[in-house]
Formats: C-alpha cells, sequence, structure tokens
C-alpha cells in the first residue's frame, strides 16, 4: 500500500485489488446486494483506495480494516440514496447534537479496540480481520487459509478473550 500511496504503483495496487475486490464483493452480496450491485459497489470501493491510498495509516489499522470500513460505509451510502421514506419517517426540525460526552466514549472505545487489535499476534489478528471486518464464515476463513476449523475456532477464541480483556 506505500508504493500505492507514494509512486501510484499499478503493479502494486492489482495484487491488493486482486486480493481484496472479491472479498468486498461477497461482503456486499451478505450484507444484502444482489451481484450486480455488489459488484458495481466493489469497483467504486477499491478507485477509492486508489484515489485516496495516501490517506491509509498503517499504524491507525490494518489495510483490509481500512478497505472494509470503506465499503462498509459505501454500502450505507448507497442504501442511504435508494430507501424511500415514507412522509412520517421524515424527521421535521433540525436534529439534536450528540452529547459530546457520548461522542468522546465512543472514539476513545474506539481507539482502544483498535489498539487491541494491533496488540494481537499476527495469527489471531488475520482471522479476526477476516471473519469480523471480512464478514467471512468460519468454514470460508478454513478454506481460504488451509488451516482446520478447530484451529480457527480456538484462535477466535483466544483473541476475543484478550479484546475483551484490553477493553475493560
Amino acid at each position: 500500500m506505500k508504493r500505492v500511496a507514494k509512486n501510484q504503483d499499478q503493479a502494486a495496487f492489482q495484487i491488493i485489488f486482486e486480493h481484496f475486490a472479491p472479498r468486498v464483493k461477497s461482503f456486499l452480496i451478505k450484507s444484502g446486494f444482489d451481484k450486480n450491485q455488489a459488484e458495481e459497489c466493489a469497483q467504486d470501493v477499491m478507485a477509492t483506495v486508489w484515489q485516496k491510498s495516501q490517506m491509509f495509516d498503517g499504524s491507525r489499522a490494518a489495510l483490509s480494516t481500512w478497505i472494509f470500513t470503506i465499503a462498509r460505509n459505501r454500502r450505507i451510502d448507497l442504501l442511504r440514496k435508494t430507501k424511500h421514506l415514507e412522509p412520517e419517517d421524515l424527521h421535521w426540525g433540525p436534529e439534536q447534537e450528540p452529547d459530546q460526552e457520548d461522542v468522546y466514549a465512543v472514539q476513545e472505545l474506539q481507539d482502544q479496540l483498535d489498539n487491541a487489535i494491533k496488540d494481537l499476534p499476527a495469527k489471531q489478528r488475520e482471522l479476526i480481520e477476516r471473519v469480523y471486518f471480512g464478514d467471512l464464515s468460519h468454514a470460508e476463513v478454513s478454506v481460504q487459509t488451509g488451516l482446520p476449523l478447530g484451529t480457527i475456532k480456538s484462535r477466535l477464541r483466544l483473541a476475543l478473550e484478550k479484546l475483551r480483556r484490553a477493553l475493560k
């Protein structure tokens, strides 16, 4: 990703694209998009990754986390555009500002979670990202990684326990 951000390296981006585009498409299909919508949105997400590559900060999040966050936000944007609101669903008047303490607390919790995920052993972190951010089933991860299903479940259980302790 550094080569893409610094040099607009097309070969490096192709590797990223070939790895993540099918996973993003799968995530979108599992989220309720049909195959055509998912394909179009995945293309859009990957174009955003290319265009905003210099915004990626590997010290804040893994590349997969960053890409799937873009995908999730794009999915939400598309759902909002296509949702037809009935008049009784529309909010009239100014919206109440969120309480700043709540905003701060959520941001602090997000930062703690990001740090806790970074502190996980690489094998556990990779599985957390695939299952929870990549929206893959344990069986799909087993097929992709070649790891036995029991190993995947054990590593995930250990990782989740470490995350729980870190967030207390």
